[in-house]
């Protein structure tokens, strides 16, 4: 599967598409995925951990204990321990949320998947999911993995990214694009 350019141009892209390859070789892709989702979820839940990894005042040695300590802490795979090694060592631990990104765009797009993110009005049933991803599979000819929000602003309709792609039809479009036709 064709991974995008512009992900392995990216500095985060190089350092995830590095760290794909030797997950892929050492079988231990799964792993190393969980692993960057606990971490995510780390500085996600941490506006303190977020701020160490961002001070450029914090040398180098102290931001390698630092992420030893979540590596183990974490129970991450040596794999993925090394890897944070790594970027601590090169300076590069800012990146991380980035190449996290970047790591599971890969995996996603080597496994034949594509992320989707649909916005609605109101939440989605169930049904409805399934019937978006069956549609969208059908247009993307591959699995589609979708992360839905809502945005009570968009009055009606569903506006889904997919990619580089945007399909908005949402009333609050068709309500702007119809007050721009009357203006003149």
């Amino acid at each position: 599967m064709e991974i995008s350019a512009g992900i392995k141009a990216s500095l985060a892209g190089r350092y995830a598409s590095a760290l794909f390859d030797l997950a892929s070789e050492a079988g231990t892709v799964t792993a190393v995925e969980s692993d960057l989702d606990r971490l995510q979820a780390a500085l996600a839940e941490s506006a303190e951990l977020r701020a160490l990894i961002r001070n450029p005042e914090v040398s180098r040695e102290q931001i390698g204990r630092v992420v030893a300590g979540i590596g183990a802490h974490l129970g991450m795979a040596e794999l993925t321990k090394n890897f944070l090694g790594v970027l601590a060592e090169n300076r590069r631990v800012a990146e991380l949320p980035a190449m996290i990104r970047a790591f599971h765009a890969i995996a996603a797009a080597q496994r034949g998947e594509v992320s989707a993110e649909v916005t609605s009005a109101h939440a989605l049933t169930d049904e409805q999911i399934t019937a978006l991803e069956q549609k969208l599979r059908a247009r993307e000819g591959r699995t589609v993995q979708l992360k839905t929000s809502v945005d009570p602003d968009l009055l009606g309709g569903l506006v889904v990214t997919v990619g580089s792609k945007r399909i908005d039809g949402s009333i609050r479009t068709r309500l702007n694009s119809l007050a721009q036709a009357m203006k003149g």
